[in-house]
């Protein structure tokens, strides 16, 4: 099979069409019409991601957030992104990123994070949209809905401490930023991963009873003391099981590809 038959799988459950205006999603480096020897999923691309590639056998790194995010000027290994790019194409790997496209498609990021935290009845909230499936003819079925956040409920509610409790539990969080704890129960909750603070007034507006992000600024967290329970994880905490959505869809897809979750953890920030 070759790398541009799991692109284009990718593409299909998460058109790039999707992608915010600032976004640079898609296929960052390479040739795609090489034959696959293996893929490996991750969130960031590091020079060490790259190295577990060729270690692994993979000459395809699918990641989350994209390599090329700002515009390259040259390659002369003065930056980790430099680097990166050249030891990419010396060994001959792609990288495809899947960004703001995978966060904005149904059963993307978002929903996952809901799936992980047992919400039900999960739905889109903010801006939706549609994009054309990627190779797919233009007819109901070929179009993906895509949407900001999501909010979902839970059959029965949960105090806020317990809330907390679960997020450190089922994200890996070592500290979550919150207000003030709810003084009542909490069901519906909305999220959006990532830095996705953007979305706590829709959120409100929606009567959700608590908002999950990734990051947000201070400021925002003053005047809703009581209004709703706002619990920040971290934005790597909040997207770390993306690669699960890219190994669903390849193995479900492109059948006999081999496909890793790299083992890395990429998240810069350390909590002390």
């Amino acid at each position: 099979m070759k790398i541009i038959e799991v692109v284009n799988a990718l593409e299909r459950f998460a058109p790039l069409p999707l992608q915010e205006d600032y976004d640079n999603a898609g296929l960052q480096i390479g040739l795609t019409e090489a034959e696959i020897s293996g893929a490996l999923l991750c969130l960031d691309v590091t020079e060490e991601t790259v190295d577990e590639a060729i270690r692994k056998g993979c000459n395809l790194i699918v990641s989350h957030h994209p390599l090329i995010f700002r515009r390259l000027r040259r390659i002369a290994g003065e930056d980790m992104v430099q680097r990166v790019v050249a030891k990419a194409i010396v060994n001959h790997i792609v990288i495809v990123s899947m960004h703001t496209n995978m966060d904005a498609a149904q059963g993307g990021v978002n929903f996952k994070i809901a799936e992980k935290m047992g919400l039900s009845h999960v739905g889109f909230i903010g801006k939706t949209r549609q994009a054309e499936a990627h190779g797919a003819s233009a007819d109901a079925d070929a179009m993906v809905a895509g949407g900001e956040g999501v909010m979902g409920e839970w059959d029965e509610p949960m105090a806020a401490d317990d809330f907390i409790q679960m997020l450190k539990q089922t994200f890996c969080v070592e500290c979550v930023m919150a207000n003030q704890l709810l003084r009542r129960p909490i069901r519906k909750v909305a999220l959006c991963g990532g830095a996705g603070a953007f979305m706590l007034d829709e959120a409100i507006a929606r009567g959700a009873d608590a908002f999950v992000t990734g990051e947000m600024s201070y400021h925002q967290y003053f005047g809703h003391e009581q209004e709703i329970q706002i619990a920040v994880i971290g934005h790597y905490q909040s997207e770390q099981f993306t690669t699960e959505i890219f190994k669903t869809i390849i193995e479900e897809q492109c059948e006999g590809v081999k496909c890793e979750i790299s083992a890395i953890d990429t998240n810069p920030i350390i909590y002390f």
